[in-house]
């Protein structure tokens, strides 16, 4: 059975998404997208909320630019070749290969779509994360946290959830960002 991963660059005060302006500096370092890209490598689905997706899709013709540095075409090339999956009851349609919408977030069909997958599944943005968090489809949690305060926003864990993690692994970057990466007990 595959895994579900919530990552996510979050704020040293655990917003995912900041109230006002960015989250801070720190993801955007070579060693530090090369990790996330190493990380993640694995992943064959990712799941996204209408707003993740619209994000992320930048990644479908990042190869194009003639001046991307090769981490930054290895990474697109990966983001590519994954299935995506956008949840959202207003997107029209997708603009990305090997992409679908649903209209509802299902965690029966989640729960399918891990038993039958080959490839580790990804949840992303605080909002449709909350739900596979609710549901208790999370297997690890891998938060990316920079070295900013940014007092309010969404919370990179949804108010109301008790959960109980443990820590699997750990690094720091010269950037100052830290990588924390929990295992539901």
């Amino acid at each position: 059975m595959a895994k579900l991963i919530y990552a996510m660059i979050t704020s040293l005060d655990g917003y995912a998404e900041a109230a006002e302006g960015d989250l801070g500096l720190g993801a955007e370092d070579e060693e530090v997208h090369t990790f996330i890209d190493d990380t993640f490598r694995h992943v064959g689905t990712y799941l996204y909320g209408r707003r993740m997706y619209e994000t992320m899709v930048f990644w479908e013709t990042a190869h194009t630019d003639p001046d991307a540095p090769p981490h930054i075409v290895r990474y697109a090339r990966g983001w590519q070749a994954a299935e995506k999956v956008v949840y959202s009851t207003t997107l029209p349609a997708v603009s990305s290969a090997r992409t679908r919408v649903e209209r509802s977030f299902d965690p029966d069909a989640v729960r399918r779509l891990k038993a039958e997958a080959e490839q580790d599944l990804s949840v992303d943005g605080p909002t449709l994360a909350a739900q596979a968090i609710a549901a208790g489809l999370v297997d690890e949690y891998h938060l990316f946290i920079t070295t900013s305060v940014v007092g309010g926003g969404k919370r990179f864990f949804p108010d109301g959830v008790r959960l109980d993690l443990q820590l699997v692994e750990e690094r720091a970057f010269a950037t100052g960002l830290v990588y924390a990466r929990y295992r539901t007990r």
